[in-house]
């Protein structure tokens, strides 16, 4: 059955313990410990903390009691449909403090690898389509050249890296997360999956917005489950990192305390956008950060290794935007450039463009425009800096002349002098300090 859910096809819910392809004791461990750790005794609570459908649940509990691991309470729980209760044997404890001594991980039963695979091809990036309107929407705040849509609307469609290059303070980081409020639907995030029996949390409150979960019906006996409640129905995830970006970010982390691992960044953005900010600030040179991602970026997997030194393919479907204020020719060789898809320059304003912007942040700000500071602005000042407009320059300007009116406790205005004054916070002269 299709389960269709905005244009994603949500994980189909297992109907039994044979559809899994789990280790059976890794499942059966799993709920030990869970009950162990939440205290948990009804089919329906133990099938909630591990995410499974109540019959597979009760397929491993009865497996469970079959060895003598768990036994049933002999009372039924007036309060969850006349449910049998069911607790931990002394045996059951022994060997849910042996597994919790292996590994540390309990609650959602994670999903194997080969089984996510499938879900990362339903919801992938590649299959999105943004239209200019879509694009247009995301970006209304922005006053943009038509130019720059007609590039950026076919890299984001097709799923493609990016590189966005230009003079600072011209909406790089803005445009990208524009690029992330294009994209409306919804995809399924695993709380973890598991390869050769270890287990890899992905699902990350930090970078994972949880979609408002639907109602469920509290007179159902049974919860009926609209898809595989071991992945968490989110928004498209974004992860942004800047010059704190370090290689060993893109590793699995191993909690050697828990003894069990953490997906790296590029795993949780899965089905998302990757934002590289900032590039050429890091510690690494922006020629090796680009090199680990080769091979991902040209054949849609990456390679994580284990503790053990084994190393397993993963899936990589994530829109990579890499943005620098450095010009691409002088942070990477030919080589490098050739595999970033799409190159954007994101360049200033035109003067049009920016008196565009500054009369929108002034309105919006409550400013009234003056054309006597207007003109001094453009007569006076612009052409000291060679008439080079930024992006960031009226929200700056702006809020200068604001917190001017504030502290001198008159009403909000602009004038050549409020002007002359915001100006000279904008930029540092370059003096010499006499010691």
């Amino acid at each position: 059955m299709n389960m269709q859910t905005g244009n994603v096809m949500a994980p189909p819910a297992p109907k039994r313990l044979t559809d899994m392809q789990l280790p059976i004791v890794m499942m059966r461990d799993i709920m030990l410990k869970t009950m162990f750790r939440k205290n948990v005794d009804m089919v329906s609570d133990v099938a909630k903390a591990i995410c499974l459908p109540s019959a597979v649940t009760q397929e491993l509990i009865d497996l469970a009691r079959e060895q003598r691991l768990l036994e049933a309470t002999g009372t039924l729980n007036a309060n969850s449909g006349n449910e049998m209760g069911f607790q931990l044997t002394d045996a059951g404890k022994a060997r849910a403090l042996d597994a919790l001594a292996q590994s540390e991980y309990f609650g959602a039963m994670p999903v194997p690898l080969d089984v996510y695979r499938e879900q990362v091809k339903r919801q992938s990036i590649r299959n999105i389509q943004i239209s200019r309107k879509q694009l247009t929407d995301a970006m209304g705040h922005l006053i943009l050249p038509d130019s720059l849509l007609d590039h950026l609307g076919p890299a984001v469609g097709s799923g493609r890296s990016i590189l966005m290059y230009g003079p600072p303070g011209n909406g790089k980081s803005s445009i990208s997360n524009g690029i992330r409020d294009a994209m409306g639907d919804k995809i399924y995030v695993p709380y973890a999956i598991e390869y050769a029996g270890q287990v890899i949390t992905v699902y990350d409150p930090i970078v994972h917005s949880k979609a408002e979960a639907e109602e469920e019906d509290k007179t159902a006996l049974r919860r009926v489950a609209r898809f595989d409640s071991r992945y968490v129905k989110c928004d498209r995830p974004t992860v942004i990192t800047g010059g704190e970006l370090s290689l060993n970010m893109l590793d699995l982390v191993y909690n050697p305390t828990a003894r069990t691992y953490q997906a790296p960044l590029q795993l949780k953005s899965t089905g998302g956008i990757f934002i590289v900010d900032d590039l050429g600030r890091q510690e690494e040179p922006p020629q090796a950060l680009v090199n680990r991602w080769i091979v991902p970026l040209e054949e849609s997997k990456d390679i994580l290794a284990l503790q053990s030194g084994e190393k397993f393919e993963v899936p990589f479907d994530t829109l990579v935007i890499f943005s620098t204020n450095f010009h691409p020719n002088e942070i990477f060789d030919q080589a490098a450039l050739r595999r970033i898809f799409f190159k954007i320059k994101i360049d200033g304003p035109s003067q049009e463009n920016f008196l565009k912007i500054f009369a929108l942040v002034a309105k919006k700000k409550g400013v009234p425009l003056s054309e006597a500071a207007l003109v001094h602005l453009l007569k006076k000042k612009y052409p000291t800096i060679n008439n080079v407009y930024a992006n960031y320059q009226p929200v700056f300007l702006i809020d200068q002349m604001i917190s001017i009116c504030e502290f001198e406790g008159i009403p909000y205005q602009m004038t050549p002098e409020l002007i002359d004054r915001a100006w000279a916070n904008m930029f540092v002269k370059d003096e010499h300090i006499v010691k």
